[in-house]
């Protein structure tokens, strides 16, 4: 599954950090956090991957 957004994207990529172990858990916040706890490293790497390109800056829940 894609991104559906740049801050959705940049999320995921800060959540795969941290469960590589690039980055310390305790910097996440927010939807990263909520990302880490919740995700296999290979969802996140999949919506990380997600090209820029296209993509709105953020997307506003319903």
């Amino acid at each position: 599954m894609p991104a559906k957004s740049k801050a959705q994207q940049k999320a995921a990529g800060a959540a795969l950090s941290a469960k590589r172990g690039e980055t310390a858990v305790k910097d996440l916040v927010g939807a990263s956090k909520e990302m880490y706890d919740t995700m296999t490293e290979a969802e996140l790497d999949e919506l990380a991957s997600t090209p820029h390109d296209g993509l709105p800056d953020k997307v506003e829940d319903d």
